[in-house]
């Protein structure tokens, strides 16, 4: 077996070239998140919540599905293949948004974007994990998350921005043209696959085997299933805010360039955050923050219904972006800590394949409150629903021995 040394200092090149081709993903899904749902009233005439709120949902049930067949794969085709892969199926997706003459298409450019985020994401992510080893999990995964959820925000920003002088298309989509360019030719001339990685930790790991990844993951394990509950209703949340934030503030008044900087600031804090959360990851209890974060993100939704000017939105974006920071990568960093390196892809995909349900679930769920109770009861309930989601975390989350990392170069 070729000589491998794991670690974030021994692989700082590859690893780093790793955060900037997640930093062109995250900005595929930011070309959507500020004007999409304008789109649907502005160009087609959609008004009800839940058929505007379609884009989402079929974009967590696609990424989802492809988050676990990713996992499943990574060990047989290859995470270097799966990556690049992933970005030929996303070529095609800005210059859908561009031209699209009826929402059928705009879902159709979601089912290639769901595709190309479960590939890319989810390959960054395992191969991340493999080059850094078991003591740097957290802040390997606060690298990947800030790249991925600031690049969100940035394009996100542009997006509105660019919309609001020159017009919802197709100008703000020409971002995405070169995003997926540059990440396809970055993950297919530079990136190297982690094999040899995963090969080197499996021969030193004493983590006992999963019986049944998907089962044991999904709920069986205490520790697993708390962080899989977590991840599914955080993304809940967050499929809510991506789909009804905008209409909420649109209709309240706020200009196009207002929403676009309010709905910005939730994923920039999200993004900048985990620079510090995921290390925080590596040194605290992972229970102590999943709790944390999770109820940070519920009080915060709850008191949505009370704010009345930009600024109280701003204040309380700040909030649940950084409660979701707190979450994000210690989810991963969890579910790699109690997993064999032979079972962590397997494991990660079954966690990603229920976290990002939850942006199905979440745009299902608030789309038929919105349209049948308002979208006041639609915040309330997923306010609850991820309060309720910390108090599990608390509840039947077994603390594990905390981790002294290496130093890093």
């Amino acid at each position: 077996m070729k000589h491998v040394a794991l670690g974030l200092r021994e692989n700082w090149k590859q690893f780093t070239l790793l955060v900037i081709i997640n930093a062109f993903v995250g900005g595929m899904v930011g070309l959507e998140r500020s004007i999409l749902p304008q789109i649907a009233e502005a160009e087609f005439s959609i008004a009800a919540k839940t058929a505007i709120l379609s884009f989402i949902i079929v974009f967590g049930i696609v990424k989802a599905l492809t988050n676990y067949f990713t996992g499943a794969l990574a060990n047989k085709v290859g995470r270097k293949n799966l990556l690049v892969i992933g970005w030929i199926i996303g070529i095609p997706v800005p210059f859908i948004l561009m031209f699209a003459g009826s929402w059928n298409w705009i879902i159709a450019a979601n089912v290639l974007l769901g595709v190309n985020q479960g590939l890319t994401w989810s390959s960054t992510v395992v191969m991340k994990i493999d080059l850094v080893g078991e003591k740097q999990r957290g802040f390997a995964m606060g690298l990947n998350e800030f790249a991925g959820y600031l690049s969100v925000a940035i394009v996100a920003f542009l997006t509105g921005w660019i919309a609001a002088r020159y017009g919802l298309r197709p100008y703000p989509f020409y971002l995405g043209i070169v995003l997926s360019v540059a990440g396809l030719l970055g993950s297919w001339l530079l990136v190297k696959d982690t094999r040899h990685h995963v090969a080197a930790e499996t021969a030193t790991s004493n983590i006992p085997r999963l019986r049944h990844v998907f089962r044991e993951t999904t709920w069986e394990n205490n520790n697993l299933g708390a962080v899989t509950q977590a991840g599914l209703i955080n993304n809940l949340n967050d499929g809510m805010a991506w789909g009804i934030f905008p209409i909420l503030l649109a209709s309240k008044g706020f200009t196009l360039e207002q929403v676009g900087v309010v709905t910005s600031v939730y994923p920039a804090v999200w993004g900048l955050g985990q620079l510090f959360t995921g290390k925080m990851a590596d040194h605290f209890s992972k229970k102590n923050l999943l709790f944390t974060g999770m109820l940070m993100q519920g009080i915060a939704l709850i008191f949505f219904l009370y704010a009345a000017t930009m600024w109280h939105y701003i204040v309380l974006s700040v909030i649940l972006g950084a409660g979701t920071a707190i979450v994000y990568p210690t989810f991963l960093a969890t579910v790699a800590e109690n997993t064999h390196p032979a079972d962590r892809a397997g494991s990660l995909g079954v966690f990603r394949l229920w976290r990002d349900a939850g942006y199905a679930i979440g745009a299902i769920l608030t789309g038929l409150i919105a349209d049948t109770l308002g979208i006041n009861a639609a915040v309330a309930v997923i306010g609850v629903l991820t309060i309720s989601s910390a108090l599990v975390i608390l509840m039947r989350m077994k603390r594990t021995p905390r981790t002294v990392p290496e130093k890093i170069a």
